[in-house]
């Protein structure tokens, strides 16, 4: 903000304490509510107190108010322009002769560089929390759901071979990705593209190390042959204990930085990756999506307080918001079932904000 003139920065100022002021609430109300939502999920099951309760919620919010952020920027910056507006400062601006491109459009270029900010920062803690959520969640809940089976399917693949791995259970033990009644299914690549069976492996726990599945108590078997049996057996392994904790996870639960390998080895293992483009490219339309926000919240904020019907055009403002909302919701479905191009579903929702901000920002400014 240095190089931006006195009038600029305190635009922006007052901005950010409205963005700043809107992530206050909309925190206070996630916890709330996912609070409450625990209570009745996790409190109700097993013996854990509020504080316990209250852990999780920490642990969970994050990745919740990272959905919500371009909502804080376009409450947040309505409620810092029409403060704006009813106090005559912005009539003084540009009355002075002042236009409203000049104070808007530092604030957008802020408002783009926390979503890079949050891209960058933000939501790989959030991911690393929900992690933590997750398993803390899972063993608590262990006792509840008893010998009760959770079938676990992983898949993983390289040019020559490839692998599914089938499990009646998993648990994590000191960061280590433990499978219980194991079966893997061993398939080649051949020459002409389709996979041939080549072997079956059945162990009673199978362990992910660095590079390699340790399997206990193995039974192997291929095609026609009679099995053989040995006490441990190693196979390699594409996977590492984050990449494997990955798979059982939503696209939203993973970390920016991490998605490229998750991608890959998606790919590489003959899945679709889909969700995973979708997701890494929302992360990257975020910056775009903020500025879009904050322009919208300009524009609906501009018109004369002593002409009326301001509140009313910032009611539809926010409208407008949860419109967009609804509609990145949207586009992302269309786009996971192969209607609409992966990028312009993630890309679509901040271009038509933005298009629509700076539309009306023209009509009221420039008539």
């Amino acid at each position: 903000m240095t190089g931006l003139g006195r009038l600029e920065r305190y635009v922006v100022g007052r901005m950010l304490a409205g963005v700043g002021a809107a992530l206050a609430v909309i925190s206070a109300v996630i916890l709330l509510i996912e609070f409450v939502e625990l209570s009745s999920q996790v409190g109700t099951r097993v013996d854990v107190g509020a504080s316990g309760i209250f852990t999780l919620t920490v642990l969970r919010a994050p990745s919740l108010i990272q959905i919500l952020l371009p909502f804080c920027f376009l409450f947040g910056g309505i409620g810092a322009f029409v403060g704006l507006n009813r106090k005559s400062e912005l009539v003084a601006m540009r009355a002075a002769g002042v236009s409203a491109w000049r104070f808007i459009l530092p604030s957008a270029g802020v408002a783009a560089a926390l979503g890079v900010l949050a891209v960058a920062v933000l939501n790989p803690v959030a991911a690393a929390l929900n992690a933590r959520f997750e398993a803390e969640r899972a063993r608590l809940m262990e006792n509840y759901l008893g010998d009760q089976p959770r079938d676990v399917w992983l898949r993983q693949g390289d040019d020559r071979n490839q692998l599914v791995i089938h499990a009646r259970d998993r648990v994590t033990r000191d960061g280590t990705v433990v499978l219980r009644g194991v079966s893997v299914f061993i398939y080649e690549k051949t020459a002409k593209g389709p996979l041939e069976f080549r072997r079956r492996l059945e162990a009673a726990e199978a362990r992910l190390m660095p590079g390699f599945w340790q399997l206990k108590d193995v039974r192997e078997a291929g095609a026609g042959e009679n099995s053989i049996r040995s006490e441990s057996l190693s196979i390699r392994s594409t996977l590492d204990a984050e990449a494997a904790m990955e798979r059982f996870a939503s696209p939203e639960a993973i970390a920016f930085w991490r998605l490229p390998a998750a991608i890959r080895l998606t790919e590489q293992a003959g899945f679709s990756a889909s969700g995973y483009r979708l997701r890494f490219q929302q992360l990257l339309s975020t910056p775009l999506l903020f500025a879009a926000m904050t322009v919208l919240a300009g524009a609906f904020s501009l018109r004369l307080a002593r002409l009326g019907g301001l509140a009313g055009l910032a009611g539809v403002g926010v409208g407008l918001g949860f419109v967009m909302f609804f509609f990145n919701q949207f586009a992302g479905a269309l786009a996971r079932a192969d209607f609409i191009p992966l990028t312009a579903a993630a890309w679509a929702p901040g271009l038509v904000a933005l298009l629509a901000g700076v539309t009306l920002l023209c009509y009221t400014e420039d008539g």
